[in-house]
């Protein structure tokens, strides 16, 4: 038995009658019928009861059309995910991420790549841009959203965000600039993440006053929590304001100060791996929509 078989009798079933099944077919009448007598021949049964005037399915036709139909579903669907698999990327993307990059762009980024590119499994890392360097460096990691400077002349970079910092405190707490020499401060830990701890600094300096930084974190969640718990202040990028919804926490934007914070895609321009340049555009197209939409809001 071959498929073609199955096929003629399919459409046979589906006509009742052997000169519209065969144009169908786009074949003669005679080798339609030639077909079928040998599907019948090799079940040793009738399939159809065909006279001058009609042409029925019999009890075992309709079983083995209904038994058969499955197997040609099931191949239609076999041939469908080969072509799938030929034409989509697959393997394995390894993309890592500062602990202040948007969920939202995340999640909205995957869902793209899972209807587009059903077959490509992407792994994600939440690491300091210290350590996405070194990854990216060493080709252990495929892209990297991490924060400026990324001290690697030898990776490629995009810029994704510029943004002003502010202060975070918790909610109601009045706090005069001029006071932020008595309070409390939670940053990162300057061994994690070195860089934003000196601009953390810098910030302070700028505002006057040396912070009493009494507990330190490796990502920014962490940092709020602990904000909001009362446990100190902590600036950070205006950017979190709509990233994380701690109704318990306000936010003081700190415009005057002469720096800002920027958020790079980064990656090695000598990766072939060819899912890397969609991933590029998504997240450019991405982020250039959340930094309209906090524009909007500031």
């Amino acid at each position: 038995m071959e498929i073609r078989h199955l096929v003629y009798f399919h459409m046979l079933a589906k006509e009742l009658h052997f000169g519209r099944a065969a144009a169908k077919l786009f074949i003669s009448q005679p080798p339609l019928s030639r077909q079928i007598r040998e599907l019948e021949a090799e079940l040793g049964l009738l399939l159809f009861e065909r006279n001058n005037k009609r042409v029925a399915l019999t009890e075992a036709g309709r079983y083995f059309l209904s038994e058969s139909t499955a197997l040609l579903q099931q191949l239609e669907k076999a041939k469908l995910k080969a072509r799938q698999i030929h034409d989509s990327l697959a393997g394995t993307f390894r993309l890592g991420y500062i602990s202040s990059a948007p969920r939202s762009i995340l999640a909205q980024v995957l869902k793209t790549i899972k209807v587009q590119y059903p077959f490509l499994r992407v792994n994600l890392y939440e690491a300091a841009t210290q350590r996405q360097r070194a990854a990216l460096e060493s080709g252990t990691l495929d892209l990297g959203i991490a924060r400026a400077p990324v001290l690697a002349p030898q990776l490629e970079q995009r810029l994704l965000l510029t943004e002003y910092f502010c202060l975070a405190k918790p909610k109601g707490k009045k706090i005069p600039l001029r006071e932020l020499a008595t309070q409390s401060f939670v940053s990162f830990n300057k061994d994690y993440a070195p860089d934003y701890h000196q601009q953390f600094l810098y910030c302070c300096h700028q505002l006057g006053f040396e912070p009493q930084v009494i507990h330190e974190c490796n990502n920014m969640p962490s940092i709020l929590e602990l904000v909001a718990g009362g446990m100190g202040l902590a600036i950070v990028p205006q950017s979190v304001r709509k990233l994380f919804r701690f109704t318990d926490l306000d936010f003081v934007p700190l415009r005057q100060l002469p720096v800002r914070t920027e958020t790079m895609l980064v990656f090695d321009p000598e990766n072939r791996q060819p899912a890397l340049p969609v991933f590029v555009a998504l997240l450019e197209k991405a982020y250039q929509h959340f930094s309209n939409s906090l524009g909007k809001h500031t």
